[in-house]
Formats: C-alpha cells, structure tokens, sequence
C-alpha cells in the first residue's frame, strides 16, 4: 500500500505553504488531505475557550481528519499521501489529560502514530522570534500561544520513528525550502 505522511508543528510553520508548492511538484502522484481544523472552523464553527466545546470540537476535528484519510486513500489508491496534520495534533489542544483524550477517541498514541509512515514537523516561527500572522482567517493564537503548542505538538509528534524536524529559522523562504527538500527526500524513500 502507498504510503501516508502527516506535516505538522505550530501554528505559523510554513507547513500549508510547503504542501502547496509540493502539492504542484508533485501533481498525479501525491494526494494531500485538507486541515481538518480549518474546515470546520471556517464552515461556520466558531472557536472556543469552553473545556466542554473545545473537546467536542476537537472530537470532531479527530474523527474529520481520520475521515478525510481515508478518503483520499480511497479516492486515489495509487498515490502517496500528505495530511495536512494528523489526527494527534488535537492533543495539543485538548483541556484535559493525554489519557482523557485517547480514551475519549478510543485509541492509543501508538494506533494513531502506526498510521501514518513520516512525520514532518514544522516548528513555528514564534521560537525565533518571527510573526506567526498569515492569511489563514480562523488563525487566533498568539506568538507566545504558536511556541506553547508547538512543544506540546513536538512532544507527541517526536515519538514516531521517522519524525523529521524543519527547525526554525529568521529567513521564512530558506526554511521552507528546507521543508520541500525534507519533503522530497521522504517521498523519495516510498516511491515504487
């Protein structure tokens, strides 16, 4: 089966960015799956600071994202491919515990770690001291907020066995070209 690799990292990482350019590079033999977080947050949902909405929205968030994998594992069999996050990313962003939220979501961080073949993590650009503002409207953190997410993110994410870190950098354009490269080496190490 053709392989599946998540991007992620904080909010402001040049990730979406990356996937745009590699998603062009690439066309026909890669796949990539949409933030399940930004559809529902921009289909209407608004974001909250209630315990009790946060995780019914970030169980809906998990249960989309999976969802839409598997979609695109459907949809195009032959093809690698990209998630635009993975569905462990909502641990950064749940009010509880890890254990609530694997029970919550029936799972283990190992299960979900399983799914996915590379992980690619871009660190936010608020760890050197860079804006994190973008074009993404349902974007609400903080600089400081980009850098508490991105540690917790990190934490969960650096367990896979092939997690791959774009470091931070001051120049926005070197690092995600860096990215790109680390994207094409880990698509180069699962084609046929």
């Amino acid at each position: 089966m053709k392989k599946r690799i998540v991007l992620t990292g904080g909010p402001g990482g040049g990730k979406t960015t990356a996937l745009d350019l590699i998603r062009r590079e690439f066309a026909g033999k890669i796949a990539s799956v949409p933030e399940a977080a930004t559809m529902i947050f921009s289909g209407g949902i608004e974001r909250s600071h209630d315990p009790k909405v946060l995780k019914a929205q970030q169980t809906a968030i998990f249960n989309l994202q999976k969802n839409l994998e598997d979609i695109q594992r459907a949809m195009n069999p032959e093809c690698l491919i990209l998630c635009d996050r993975g569905s462990l990313d909502g641990l950064a962003y749940w009010p509880g515990s890890e254990e609530e939220f694997l029970n919550t979501m029936n799972t283990t961080v190992e299960q979900e770690l399983a799914r996915y073949d590379a992980v690619i993590f871009f660190e936010t650009a608020a760890k050197s001291g860079e804006s994190i503002r973008s074009n993404n409207p349902v974007r609400n953190e903080s600089e400081q907020a980009a850098v508490e997410l991105d540690k917790k993110l990190q934490s969960v994410w650096s367990k896979h066995p092939n997690f791959n870190l774009v470091g931070s950098s001051e120049s926005f354009i070197r690092k995600v070209m860096f990215g790109i490269m680390t994207i094409e080496n880990v698509i180069g190490q699962y084609r046929d």
